[in-house]
């Protein structure tokens, strides 16, 4: 399908008035509230737009028509009016209909969160398979509120709700829309499919993984960048980092890893770009070690971690080997320091600090030290020979004479792997050395 843009004035400034619902059920606390508007109000800022204030409402269920009560519509209507606002983000998913109501009631453009986040992958994605991914997760948000945005789509003043494919004519219809998910889907089933080649590759070299997970701006490529020189953009803003990244890093002891940076997680972070990431994210399956990097300055550091190990768990990679890294512990007092406790392994570190910096590749190096196993195969068991290259790297050593139909190989990996993918040889293991 052919995308023509339509016009936009991008030196529109957009000011924003940032709405939240708290269900009295959900009885979270007044921080917690507050420091998610917070994070509202930075997603906005990235985004390029102006947060003019915050209003929230406290009700016991959702209105199945406006999301707030009417009352609240109306109030914000006026306070649209008086701060002369174009914009109004909500901080949780609209519905279409919810959409349609609140653009008539309030006669301003309504964006939810999840299109905010879609926004600003859609802005910061530069490679040709972050472009495909947020395409197919904007598309698959798009495709049930067709009716609720198209207003909002054919507003002039372009900003958010209109970069990546919603920057489309209105004739754009549901079946087109269809078709083109389907072909996103093909073409990131061809990433994938070559992605799933070089990991194989690296397997079968032997060489080991690493990836750096964390919620978003807890300094993941700015770690990535101190640890192997890399020039991964790094900003003190959400989301500054989308295309994956992997850079070589030598340890002490000479061995060489490949470290992978990826996407940030968030609270609510959207299903749909999750779904469609989950090509890129698989290589956080593959890591021989997760390190889940946290800023332990946040106020809602436990919070943010807690969300980090649900996204995990959401793409099969919970129950993986993994270090906990408690960055930006130059922002603690030292009593602060104290109180950083995790039930993984942990270090705490600055990643400013030249000497955090070697302690940590000196723990990296004694966890991931390669250890060499023997393993006697029989030769018609191809599967268990498959299983020996997911390992790491082998070498076959002679055939054993008194015993034809047996193979004699040695396999070098490290431990953590060797008990990600070793257990079904255990019968066949000679010795370690």
């Amino acid at each position: 399908m052919r995308h023509t843009p339509i016009d936009t004035k991008l030196d529109i400034q957009e000011r924003a008035i940032l709405v939240s619902l708290e269900l009295k059920s959900q009885q979270r606390s007044e921080e917690a509230v507050r420091h998610s508007l917070d994070e509202l109000r930075s997603l906005a800022e990235t985004a390029s737009v102006e947060p003019l204030t915050s209003i929230v409402q406290h009700r016991d269920s959702i209105d199945a028509a406006w999301f707030i009560g009417k009352g609240k519509v109306e109030e914000i209507r006026a306070l649209k009016e008086s701060l002369d606002a174009n914009v109004i983000l909500f901080n949780q998913e609209l519905s279409g209909a919810q959409v349609r109501n609140l653009e008539a009631a309030i006669d301003c453009k309504i964006i939810d969160r999840t299109q905010l986040i879609l926004d600003i992958f859609a802005q910061r994605a530069r490679t040709r398979e972050g472009r495909l991914q947020v395409e197919l997760a904007q598309l698959q948000y798009l495709l049930p509120r067709l009716s609720g945005h198209y207003s909002n789509l054919s507003r002039l003043g372009g900003g958010i709700g209109t970069r990546g494919p919603g920057e489309t004519k209105l004739e754009t219809d549901r079946r087109h829309i269809q078709r083109r998910i389907r072909d996103l889907r093909e073409q990131l089933a061809e990433v994938a499919r070559h992605r799933k080649l070089h990991r194989a590759q690296r397997r079968k070299s032997g060489v080991t993984q690493i990836a750096l997970v964390g919620y978003t701006n807890a300094g993941k490529s700015t770690l990535l960048n101190r640890l192997t020189g890399a020039d991964v953009m790094a900003e003190n803003k959400l989301f500054a980092t989308l295309d994956p990244t992997s850079r070589r890093l030598t340890l002490p002891n000479g061995l060489e890893v490949v470290v992978t940076d990826t996407v940030g997680f968030i609270q609510q972070l959207p299903h749909d770009l999750v779904a469609a990431f989950r090509a890129t994210l698989e290589e956080v399956n593959e890591a021989d070690l997760i390190l889940h990097v946290v800023d332990s300055s946040s106020p809602m550091r436990d919070e943010q971690m807690a969300v980090v190990d649900e996204v995990l768990d959401e793409l099969g990679a919970g129950g993986k080997e993994r270090l906990i890294v408690f960055n930006k512990i130059d922002l603690l007092a030292s009593s602060e320091r104290e109180g950083l406790i995790s039930q993984e392994p942990s270090l705490r570190i600055s990643a400013y600090s030249d000497e955090d910096l070697e302690r940590m590749a000196l723990f990296l190096q004694n966890k991931l030290d390669r250890v060499e196993y023997v393993y006697r195969i029989p030769a018609a068991r191809g599967d268990l020979i498959a299983r020996l290259y997911q390992l790491g790297e082998v070498s076959m050593l002679d055939q054993e004479p008194e015993c034809e139909d047996m193979v004699t190989y040695r396999v070098r990996t490290s431990e953590s792997r060797h008990r990600q993918y070793g257990r079904e040889l255990g019968e066949y293991l000679v010795k370690q050395e």
